[in-house]
């Protein structure tokens, strides 16, 4: 019996300590993203430009634009302690790593580390358009 209860005991503590690492990291784990962004359209910047948005539905579901008037339906899911996204035009994962700061989402691309660095934009008096199908005669 005593085995068994140092037994727990010591998963708690690493189960915690693994918990305080990532917290320290300061990168979002999948229920940390979800809580952020379920129901919002976040606008990314970078380099002071706009980059996209991205709608952020339920279940996991996601619509991004680049601002363009098109839209990708998506779905996003947590691998590895980045947070993935794949398209409807495109099946290879775009994964990323979050993490929040006081003025919004840092986004990091995690295929290319060092490529793209993308920050939550406010206010940048754009709107999320997204147009339907093209039609041809």
């Amino acid at each position: 019996m005593k085995l068994l209860q140092s037994l727990i005991v010591m998963s708690m503590l690493t189960a915690g300590a693994v918990q305080a690492a990532e917290t320290a990291s300061g990168t979002m784990n999948a229920r940390e993203f979800d809580e952020y962004t379920r129901g919002k359209t976040l606008f990314y910047g970078e380099n002071g430009q706009t980059y996209g948005a991205e709608v952020y539905l339920d279940n996991r579901r996601v619509r991004w634009s680049f601002l363009d008037g098109e839209c990708k339906e998506g779905v996003w899911y947590e691998q590895a302690g980045q947070i993935c996204f794949v398209y409807e035009d495109n099946p290879d994962p775009q994964c990323w790593t979050f993490q929040e700061k006081a003025g919004g989402l840092i986004a990091r691309f995690a295929n290319m580390p060092g490529t793209t660095e993308l920050y939550e934009a406010r206010d940048i008096n754009e709107e999320m358009i997204c147009l339907g199908p093209e039609v041809g005669v």
